[in-house]
């Protein structure tokens, strides 16, 4: 018997849940014997009747684990959480808006037993989305595949199956404090094949992404792969640098010979404005870095368990426990 847990982020989806946990099981229901599947819903919480629901299905389904987190750590967090709770043969991460169809998981788990150890599923964006999201998308992945060297595919989604040496190595190996999965799981190498998949359009409810936290995945996941903007802030000083000396020294040459110069004080506060912006740029940018090692340094949790509702049948032949567990904290 081969073992297989699902693990689904969880946040805000009251609207949605009990649909996407249909899709879901349908989805698995093909499956004989030789497969034994857990479902792990991973909830940052939230005043809502999302964690209701999700006892609910828990209660009616005994494939079904709920873990509830302290606070809201996140969606990588969220994922984090449930690799480390994991000892399947294999791992699957999908989101629960229904945007990463169910439907998909056939294709995942065949690409894996041909031998697989990462399955990556591809998002192609539908023709109806916004122009403006493709050019960034396109742009984010172009960008970060020249400043880290790392495989990520244009496209790569947090929808994926990885096997279970690849999922050890992030349990006891990875222990970044904002891991940056989709740049993790190329950079960790292995066979990997890809999926291509359409997302679905949103049917309940609206995207939990703000514009400022898709600008903050972005940064976290370029700086975390990259040194090359530091590098850069220290080419562009060097060139500002050698600018100034060819200024100062023409300065000096015009006014050996004399030459009349009426004082421009548009240029002047022009130069000066410029030469502090790019120090403030590269004050943020050395910012980043330091801020992201701060972070690790602190050597604080990455995610802390309020709740953890085990699922009646365990991967491990016993007979689970349907009380909620103590906190765990990673």
């Amino acid at each position: 018997m081969k073992t297989i847990d699902i693990v689904c982020p969880v946040f805000r989806e009251e609207e949605s849940i009990a649909l996407f946990h249909e899709a879901l099981a349908a989805a698995i229901g093909s499956y004989g014997p030789e497969y034994q599947f857990r479902i792990r819903y991973v909830l940052d919480p939230w005043p809502d009747r999302t964690e209701d629901l999700l006892r609910s299905i828990s209660a009616s389904d005994d494939r079904v684990e709920v873990v509830v987190m302290s606070r809201r750590f996140g969606h990588q967090a969220a994922l984090v959480a449930g690799m480390d709770l994991s000892s399947a043969d294999a791992i699957i991460m999908l989101d629960s808006d229904l945007q990463h169809p169910p439907s998909l998981l056939p294709e995942l788990i065949s690409a894996w037993e041909s031998g697989a150890d990462i399955v990556q599923a591809v998002r192609r964006d539908p023709r109806d989305s916004s122009a403006f999201k493709r050019l960034t998308s396109r742009w984010f992945y172009q960008a970060f595949l020249k400043l880290s060297g790392t495989n990520l595919q244009i496209g790569a989604a947090d929808y994926r199956l990885v096997s279970s040496r690849v999922a050890k190595l992030f349990r006891d190996d990875i222990k970044e404090h904002n891991p940056f999965l989709r740049g993790l799981v190329g950079w960790v190498g292995f066979r990997i094949e890809y999926v291509p998949f359409v997302p679905a359009a949103r049917s309940h409810g609206r995207s939990k992404y703000r514009v400022s936290t898709l600008i903050n995945f972005a940064l976290n996941g370029i700086c975390s792969f990259s040194k090359l903007p530091l590098r850069w802030c220290v080419t562009v000083g060097l060139i500002l640098s050698f600018v100034s000396v060819l200024l100062g020294i023409a300065q000096v040459l015009v006014y050996s010979f004399g030459v009349l110069q009426v004082p421009g004080w548009a240029s002047l506060f022009s130069a000066i404005s410029f030469i502090g912006g790019i120090q403030l740029f590269f004050l943020g940018v050395l910012g980043e870095y330091i801020g992201m090692i701060f972070d690790e340094v602190k050597g604080r949790p990455r995610y802390i368990v309020d709740r953890h509702k085990k699922a009646a049948t365990t991967h491990d032949q016993r007979s689970g426990q349907a009380e909620f567990e103590l906190p765990r904290s990673q």
